[in-house]
């Protein structure tokens, strides 16, 4: 079920993004189950999940909406989220983080450097449904870690615009040595990032996340070209 409803996401992101779906435009389970030939399970848990990344919002009757966004809103909200992901990766190096903080940390990694190999034998394709919630589960747990309520608070706010969020990776499968190229340089600033945390070096760690958000925001910028025009 996870891969069938990770697939139907994939393709409603798809069509989102290259304007299939229009801003505005109003999604029903029973039309678009029938329009893609699958259940309306995996359908409304694909609206669901796509939701959370800012691309879709719920109507108060039926169905959802797929919201109007530009790529100079994503880019504004990721410059935004690496301040305030920076901020929490200095604290938490200040505070000098537990011991379950960096497992679940080193976790993240490791499963990192797993995915890389699988995609080097498999045509450069990066397992999306796997790396996404680690990339997010890496980034939730640094800013937990940080304890402040705050700064968490924000970016959840800013995670709303349409793939600011660090759980909103755009891995389409259409270019997968540029993605994989992208991926890589992500695990290696993960790697650098937590280093920088466990030698309680805060500048560097809030060097090195502030660097990690800006490549984030100009990888989407390079992988959103010739699919979606900015309006």
């Amino acid at each position: 079920m996870a891969t069938q409803i990770h697939a139907t996401a994939a393709e409603l992101r798809r069509r989102i993004l290259t304007g299939h779906y229009q801003p505005g435009e109003r999604l029903v389970e029973l039309a678009v189950s029938a329009e893609l030939g699958a259940s309306r399970t995996p359908i409304r848990l694909a609206f669901e999940e796509l939701e959370r990344e800012g691309l879709l919002e719920r109507l108060p009757t039926r169905g959802f909406r797929v919201r109007a966004f530009s790529t100079d809103d994503i880019a504004d909200a990721i410059d935004v989220r690496g301040v305030l992901e920076g901020m929490a990766a200095r604290r938490l190096a200040e505070r000098v983080a537990t011991p379950e903080t960096l497992a679940v940390l080193r976790e993240c990694i490791e499963l990192g450097r797993a995915l890389l190999e699988e995609a080097r034998a498999q045509d450069w394709r990066i397992d999306a449904s796997r790396w996404v919630p680690m990339n997010a589960r890496f980034h939730a747990t640094l800013v937990a870690a940080a304890g402040n309520r705050t700064l968490a608070s924000a970016l959840e706010h800013v995670a709303k615009t349409p793939l600011a969020g660090a759980a909103a990776l755009s891995l389409h499968g259409t270019a997968p040595r540029l993605e994989f190229h992208f991926i890589q340089r992500a695990q290696q600033d993960h790697e650098d990032i937590l280093e920088a945390v466990e030698m309680r070096e805060s500048a560097r760690a809030e060097a090195l996340m502030r660097e990690h958000a800006r490549r984030s925001r100009d990888n989407k910028r390079e992988l959103l070209t010739g699919q979606r025009s900015p309006r």
